[in-house]
């Protein structure tokens, strides 16, 4: 990969779940989940290599499901497994880290992917879709898994505005607070 016209290596590494999604109050299926959408605003604006985190036992397309079993995952603090091999992150200086906000906070699988890569002294900023919460405890989820990574401002993102035309100068402010572009 090509450093970015900043000099910095990027990687942007992000879970997203597609079918069933809460939508102002009520639910709608999604072909694509919404942090992916925004996952691709971010990436075509910048260089950076991707990694899709998927879970080794997906998550149910039912959106009633889902939420029992992030509960469940939440509850018992577990590290749902992740299909394949985590990327090596020696050669990136940036981590833009996506999920949504599940029960105010990112899935559990997020702390398995930022347990297992060495984010030590990496800058870490987090990326969120969310139907009410915003960041919720985005910041200190990954604060208090210790994991060595600066963490820097995040950026959240409605799941129902994330398909909006403005949603690309919401993701452009906050490539460049981050020096990004």
């Amino acid at each position: 990969m090509a450093p970015s016209d900043n000099g910095n290596r990027i990687l942007l590494a992000y879970f997203s779940r597609a079918g069933e999604n809460y939508w102002n109050g009520g639910r709608r299926t999604l072909d694509t989940g919404n942090t992916e959408v925004l996952a691709d605003l971010i990436r075509d604006r910048i260089d950076c290599d991707v990694f899709r985190i998927e879970a080794a036992e997906p998550y149910s397309d039912r959106y009633d499901a889902t939420v029992q079993r992030n509960v469940k995952e939440q509850n018992n603090d577990a590290r749902p497994r992740i299909v394949g091999d985590l990327p090596d992150l020696t050669q990136y200086d940036t981590v833009l880290l996506g999920s949504p906000i599940w029960n105010v906070q990112p899935p559990m699988i997020m702390a398995t992917f930022a347990e297992g890569v060495d984010l030590t002294d990496k800058s870490l900023r987090p990326f969120v879709t969310y139907a009410v919460s915003g960041l919720g405890s985005t910041v200190s989820f990954y604060r208090d898994l210790g994991t060595g990574a600066r963490l820097g401002d995040g950026l959240a993102i409605r799941g129902e505005e994330v398909r909006d035309s403005g949603t690309g100068s919401d993701v452009d402010r906050w490539l460049s607070a981050a020096g990004l572009v």
